[in-house]
């Protein structure tokens, strides 16, 4: 019974952890032709996957830039 009880808990916590998203800050630097300095965008406390979608559309919104998530 306590074999049980310890692996469903066990179980429980790795469920637990693997959808549980790590959110960070993260930087996205922009280059365009038209302009001669960078863009710099913060994304405050978000998974990776939602800043890099975010800095990809930055870099088609403006103009076709180079966009890098840092």
């Amino acid at each position: 019974m306590k074999k049980t009880t310890g692996l469903c808990i066990i179980i429980a916590f790795i469920a637990v952890c693997s959808f549980s998203s790590c959110k960070k800050d993260y930087t996205c630097t922009c280059t365009y032709p038209t302009s001669p300095t960078p863009l710099v965008t913060s994304f405050e406390k978000v998974t990776e996957k939602s800043a890099q979608t975010s800095c990809d559309n930055l870099a088609t919104q403006y103009g076709g830039g180079t966009c890098t998530l840092n």
